[in-house]
Protein backbone atom coordinates (compact mmCIF):
# COMPACT_ATOMS: atom_id res chain seq x y z
CA UNK A 1 0.00 0.00 0.00
CA UNK A 2 2.66 2.75 0.86
CA UNK A 3 4.88 1.38 -2.25
CA UNK A 4 1.59 2.20 -4.40
CA UNK A 5 0.91 5.71 -2.59
CA UNK A 6 4.53 6.79 -3.14
CA UNK A 7 4.12 5.51 -6.93
CA UNK A 8 1.23 8.08 -7.47
CA UNK A 9 2.61 11.21 -5.59
CA UNK A 10 6.11 10.48 -7.64
CA UNK A 11 3.79 10.40 -10.77
CA UNK A 12 1.40 13.14 -9.69
CA UNK A 13 5.32 15.65 -8.97
CA UNK A 14 6.39 14.27 -12.24
CA UNK A 15 2.68 15.38 -14.26
CA UNK A 16 3.08 18.29 -12.36
CA UNK A 17 6.06 19.75 -14.10
CA UNK A 18 5.19 18.50 -17.33
CA UNK A 19 1.80 20.59 -16.82
CA UNK A 20 3.81 24.14 -15.63
CA UNK A 21 6.22 23.89 -18.95
CA UNK A 22 6.38 26.78 -20.61
CA UNK A 23 3.25 26.60 -23.28
CA UNK A 24 3.92 26.55 -27.01
CA UNK A 25 1.34 29.35 -28.08
CA UNK A 26 0.16 31.36 -24.95
CA UNK A 27 -2.69 33.10 -27.30
CA UNK A 28 -4.53 29.75 -27.44
CA UNK A 29 -4.05 28.71 -23.41
CA UNK A 30 -5.44 32.47 -23.46
CA UNK A 31 -9.13 31.82 -24.80
CA UNK A 32 -8.83 28.03 -23.52
CA UNK A 33 -8.23 29.27 -20.22
CA UNK A 34 -11.48 31.80 -20.55
CA UNK A 35 -13.14 28.67 -21.69
CA UNK A 36 -12.65 26.61 -18.82
CA UNK A 37 -13.56 29.70 -15.99
CA UNK A 38 -17.33 29.45 -17.73
CA UNK A 39 -17.40 25.25 -17.39
CA UNK A 40 -15.65 25.37 -13.89
CA UNK A 41 -16.80 28.18 -12.54
CA UNK A 42 -19.79 29.89 -13.56
CA UNK A 43 -21.84 26.63 -13.81
CA UNK A 44 -21.36 26.55 -10.89
CA UNK A 45 -22.85 29.71 -9.31
CA UNK A 46 -26.36 28.37 -9.33
CA UNK A 47 -25.51 25.13 -6.86
CA UNK A 48 -22.76 27.62 -4.75
CA UNK A 49 -25.66 30.31 -4.55
CA UNK A 50 -28.44 27.69 -3.53
CA UNK A 51 -26.31 25.92 -1.06
CA UNK A 52 -24.63 28.92 0.99
CA UNK A 53 -28.26 30.79 1.55
CA UNK A 54 -29.76 27.72 3.10
CA UNK A 55 -26.23 26.94 4.84
CA UNK A 56 -25.84 30.58 6.21
CA UNK A 57 -29.61 29.74 7.14
CA UNK A 58 -29.29 27.28 9.14
CA UNK A 59 -26.75 28.15 11.39
CA UNK A 60 -28.60 31.60 12.12
CA UNK A 61 -31.22 28.95 13.19
CA UNK A 62 -28.88 27.06 15.31
CA UNK A 63 -26.89 29.41 16.91
CA UNK A 64 -30.19 31.21 18.29
CA UNK A 65 -31.83 28.43 19.50
CA UNK A 66 -28.38 27.70 21.40
CA UNK A 67 -28.74 30.92 23.55
CA UNK A 68 -30.99 30.21 26.27
CA UNK A 69 -29.43 32.92 28.54
CA UNK A 70 -30.41 36.71 28.13
CA UNK A 71 -26.06 37.35 29.57
CA UNK A 72 -25.59 36.64 26.17
CA UNK A 73 -26.26 39.44 23.46
CA UNK A 74 -28.48 39.02 20.01
CA UNK A 75 -25.54 40.21 18.20
CA UNK A 76 -23.61 36.92 18.78
CA UNK A 77 -26.03 34.98 16.24
CA UNK A 78 -24.70 37.71 13.95
CA UNK A 79 -20.96 37.49 14.61
CA UNK A 80 -21.23 33.62 14.65
CA UNK A 81 -22.38 33.64 11.80
CA UNK A 82 -20.13 35.51 10.20
CA UNK A 83 -16.95 33.65 11.62
CA UNK A 84 -18.51 30.47 10.76
CA UNK A 85 -19.13 30.91 7.36
CA UNK A 86 -15.93 32.85 6.69
CA UNK A 87 -13.44 30.95 8.28
CA UNK A 88 -14.49 27.40 7.44
CA UNK A 89 -17.98 26.43 5.84
CA UNK A 90 -17.48 28.76 3.00
CA UNK A 91 -13.38 27.58 2.21
CA UNK A 92 -13.76 24.23 3.20
CA UNK A 93 -17.73 23.00 2.54
CA UNK A 94 -18.32 24.34 -1.08
CA UNK A 95 -14.54 23.21 -1.96
CA UNK A 96 -15.72 19.89 -0.79
CA UNK A 97 -18.79 19.89 -3.01
CA UNK A 98 -17.04 22.20 -6.33
CA UNK A 99 -14.56 18.60 -5.64
CA UNK A 100 -17.74 16.46 -6.59
CA UNK A 101 -19.35 18.38 -8.95
CA UNK A 102 -15.30 20.05 -11.02
CA UNK A 103 -13.62 17.04 -9.99
CA UNK A 104 -15.71 14.69 -11.71
CA UNK A 105 -15.75 16.98 -14.78
CA UNK A 106 -11.88 17.30 -15.43
CA UNK A 107 -11.36 13.42 -14.54
CA UNK A 108 -14.15 12.14 -17.03
CA UNK A 109 -13.33 14.33 -19.36
CA UNK A 110 -9.48 13.51 -19.85
CA UNK A 111 -10.44 9.83 -19.01
CA UNK A 112 -12.24 9.80 -21.82
CA UNK A 113 -9.73 11.59 -23.96
CA UNK A 114 -7.16 9.28 -22.64
CA UNK A 115 -9.66 5.88 -23.58
CA UNK A 116 -10.24 7.48 -27.19
CA UNK A 117 -6.53 8.18 -27.84
CA UNK A 118 -7.30 11.80 -28.14
CA UNK A 119 -4.10 12.49 -26.12
CA UNK A 120 -2.02 10.31 -27.86
CA UNK A 121 -2.98 12.38 -31.04
CA UNK A 122 -1.98 15.71 -29.00
CA UNK A 123 1.57 14.68 -28.43
CA UNK A 124 1.89 13.31 -31.78
CA UNK A 125 1.44 16.53 -33.30
CA UNK A 126 4.02 17.58 -31.20
CA UNK A 127 1.76 19.94 -27.97
CA UNK A 128 2.20 18.79 -24.85
CA UNK A 129 -1.16 16.80 -23.57
CA UNK A 130 -0.69 17.86 -19.70
CA UNK A 131 -0.04 21.87 -20.66
CA UNK A 132 -2.39 22.05 -23.26
CA UNK A 133 -5.31 19.61 -20.67
CA UNK A 134 -4.42 20.51 -17.33
CA UNK A 135 -2.87 23.97 -17.19
CA UNK A 136 -5.67 26.28 -18.15
CA UNK A 137 -8.27 23.94 -16.16
CA UNK A 138 -5.55 24.65 -13.31
CA UNK A 139 -5.11 28.46 -13.83
CA UNK A 140 -9.57 29.07 -14.55
CA UNK A 141 -10.39 27.06 -11.18
CA UNK A 142 -7.12 28.85 -9.21
CA UNK A 143 -9.31 32.20 -10.74
CA UNK A 144 -12.56 31.86 -10.29
CA UNK A 145 -12.79 29.80 -7.07
CA UNK A 146 -12.51 33.03 -4.90
CA UNK A 147 -15.07 35.00 -6.65
CA UNK A 148 -17.46 31.34 -5.90
CA UNK A 149 -16.13 31.43 -2.08
CA UNK A 150 -16.33 35.09 -1.90
CA UNK A 151 -20.12 34.83 -3.41
CA UNK A 152 -20.64 31.99 -0.97
CA UNK A 153 -19.82 34.02 2.00
CA UNK A 154 -22.12 36.74 1.18
CA UNK A 155 -25.24 34.36 0.60
CA UNK A 156 -24.62 32.66 3.44
CA UNK A 157 -25.07 36.00 5.97
CA UNK A 158 -27.55 36.98 3.54
CA UNK A 159 -29.09 33.86 4.25
CA UNK A 160 -28.68 33.81 8.14
CA UNK A 161 -29.92 37.50 8.07
CA UNK A 162 -33.30 36.54 6.23
CA UNK A 163 -33.84 33.63 8.83
CA UNK A 164 -33.03 35.57 11.35
CA UNK A 165 -36.09 38.22 10.33
CA UNK A 166 -38.45 35.61 9.05
CA UNK A 167 -38.38 33.56 12.42
CA UNK A 168 -38.47 36.48 14.57
CA UNK A 169 -35.14 35.17 16.29
CA UNK A 170 -33.08 37.94 15.86
CA UNK A 171 -33.71 41.90 14.67
CA UNK A 172 -32.02 43.36 11.80
CA UNK A 173 -30.35 45.70 13.98
CA UNK A 174 -28.60 43.21 16.44
CA UNK A 175 -27.69 40.68 13.37
CA UNK A 176 -25.89 43.40 11.15
CA UNK A 177 -24.00 44.27 14.42
CA UNK A 178 -23.00 41.12 14.88
CA UNK A 179 -21.81 40.49 11.82
CA UNK A 180 -19.70 44.47 11.40
CA UNK A 181 -18.13 43.13 15.31
CA UNK A 182 -14.69 42.47 15.67
CA UNK A 183 -13.91 42.11 12.15
CA UNK A 184 -10.23 41.39 11.12
CA UNK A 185 -9.79 41.54 7.15
CA UNK A 186 -7.14 39.00 7.71
CA UNK A 187 -10.03 36.19 8.09
CA UNK A 188 -11.09 36.90 4.66
CA UNK A 189 -7.29 36.66 3.39
CA UNK A 190 -7.20 33.31 5.49
CA UNK A 191 -10.03 32.10 3.46
CA UNK A 192 -9.07 32.92 0.12
CA UNK A 193 -5.39 31.56 0.70
CA UNK A 194 -7.78 28.64 1.30
CA UNK A 195 -9.56 28.20 -1.25
CA UNK A 196 -7.01 28.73 -4.30
CA UNK A 197 -5.00 25.83 -2.91
CA UNK A 198 -7.91 23.45 -2.42
CA UNK A 199 -9.16 24.81 -6.12
CA UNK A 200 -5.10 23.54 -7.15
CA UNK A 201 -5.70 20.39 -5.33
CA UNK A 202 -9.22 19.65 -7.28
CA UNK A 203 -8.02 20.04 -10.78
CA UNK A 204 -4.68 18.73 -10.17
CA UNK A 205 -5.77 15.47 -8.87
CA UNK A 206 -8.90 14.66 -10.98
CA UNK A 207 -6.75 15.85 -13.45
CA UNK A 208 -3.83 12.95 -12.49
CA UNK A 209 -6.46 9.98 -12.31
CA UNK A 210 -8.35 11.21 -15.73
CA UNK A 211 -4.78 11.50 -17.47
CA UNK A 212 -3.57 8.44 -16.41
CA UNK A 213 -6.63 6.40 -17.30
CA UNK A 214 -6.33 2.71 -18.82
CA UNK A 215 -9.05 0.64 -20.41
CA UNK A 216 -12.80 1.74 -21.39
CA UNK A 217 -16.07 3.84 -20.55
CA UNK A 218 -15.81 1.10 -16.75
CA UNK A 219 -12.14 2.64 -15.46
CA UNK A 220 -13.37 6.47 -16.76
CA UNK A 221 -16.17 5.68 -14.44
CA UNK A 222 -13.50 5.02 -11.66
CA UNK A 223 -11.20 7.57 -12.43
CA UNK A 224 -13.83 10.19 -11.54
CA UNK A 225 -14.59 8.76 -8.28
CA UNK A 226 -10.75 8.51 -7.24
CA UNK A 227 -10.40 11.84 -8.87
CA UNK A 228 -13.58 13.12 -6.61
CA UNK A 229 -12.66 11.41 -3.33
CA UNK A 230 -8.87 12.09 -3.16
CA UNK A 231 -9.37 15.69 -4.20
CA UNK A 232 -11.66 15.66 -0.89
CA UNK A 233 -8.92 13.92 1.46
CA UNK A 234 -6.39 15.98 0.11
CA UNK A 235 -8.61 19.45 0.77
CA UNK A 236 -9.55 17.73 4.25
CA UNK A 237 -5.95 17.16 4.81
CA UNK A 238 -4.45 20.96 3.86
CA UNK A 239 -7.43 22.24 5.70
CA UNK A 240 -5.62 20.95 9.27
CA UNK A 241 -2.03 21.91 7.60
CA UNK A 242 -3.13 25.10 6.51
CA UNK A 243 -5.24 26.12 9.52
CA UNK A 244 -2.00 25.21 11.65
CA UNK A 245 -0.16 27.53 9.74
CA UNK A 246 -2.36 30.27 9.24
CA UNK A 247 -3.59 30.44 12.29
CA UNK A 248 -1.39 29.50 14.59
Amino acid sequence: MLKGFLFHIGRYILLMRQVFKRPEKQSIYIRQIMVEIDNLGLDSVGIVAFISTFMGAVLCIQMAFNIDTPFIPLYTIGFVTRQSVVLEFSPTIISLILAGKVGSRVASELGTMRVTEQIDAIEIIGINPATYLIFPKIIAAVLINPILITMSMVMAIMGGWLAGILTGLVPTSEYVYGIKAFFESYDIIYALIKTVVFAFLIVSISGYHGYYTKGGALEVGASSTKGVVHSSIAIIVFNLILTQLLLS
